[in-house]
């Protein structure tokens, strides 16, 4: 199988792939999103799918879908496509670290406790172990099934336990110091949730979720969809 590896924030790549078999944030996107819809049709019980069919759900041409399974050195056939399972194997392989990864979040609000509870027992690969806050009425407790700890705790704990991945779900005003304290902390990757662009190193790979835009960006759409419904 061939090797890749992910560039971080500040350097990624305007392709697919970059030069010396790396591989660009769009690839890993697809291959995630190939693997739910993958898993839902083996529950289904599909065993077999065809190029065509992933593409029409993903939104993305066939040939795409081709080029990406064939880079986990997967082949189908023209006649009977792909094996459901084997190829959710394979991107399993890609995707997963060997031994399941944990993660930290930051900021136990209303949103972090529903990212706390959405994801507690979902995936065994990725799994939060913990939560920290500032507020003193929720450190020492479990929280939608997850130990709080405080925030200065933080350091010790990532140490410890080889944590490389954090979640921030902190005010705007607050998540720069906390991205801080998770990159002093040996934190390599950051799901931002905080309404705030986050500065961090070059090895530091950071995942901004803007709720605010993406709301927007409906909002905007949904009116010119009225708009033309109402010229004709």
């Amino acid at each position: 199988m061939n090797q890749y590896t992910l560039l971080p924030y500040s350097q990624r790549p305007e392709g697919e792939f970059g030069g010396n078999g790396m591989i660009s944030e769009r690839t890993i996107g697809r291959m995630s999103l190939y693997r739910r819809m993958l898993v839902d049709l083996e529950e289904q019980g599909v065993q077999k799918v065809f190029s065509h069919e992933l593409a029409a759900k993903a939104w993305v041409t066939a040939s795409q879908v081709r080029r990406d399974i064939m880079s986990l050195g997967c082949s189908g056939s023209p006649v009977h496509g792909y094996g459901v399972e084997e190829l959710i194997g394979s991107i399993s392989a890609f995707l997963d670290a060997p031994k399941p990864e944990a993660v930290v979040l930051v900021g136990v609000g209303n949103l972090g406790r529903a990212i706390l509870s959405h994801f507690s027992g979902r995936r065994p690969n990725l799994m939060i172990v913990a939560a920290f806050d500032s507020d003193p009425q929720k450190v020492n407790r479990t929280i939608s099934g997850c130990p709080c700890y405080g925030t200065d705790e933080l350091p010790r704990f990532a140490a410890q336990h080889g944590i490389r991945m954090g979640i921030v779900t902190v005010p705007a005003s607050a998540a720069q110091a906390m991205a801080d304290l998770l990159v002093r902390s040996g934190i390599r990757g950051i799901l931002n949730f905080a309404p705030a662009r986050l500065r961090a190193p070059a090895n530091v790979y950071i995942e901004q979720v803007d709720m605010t835009m993406s709301l927007e960006k409906v909002a905007y759409f949904a009116r010119q969809a009225s708009q033309r419904e109402a010229l004709r």
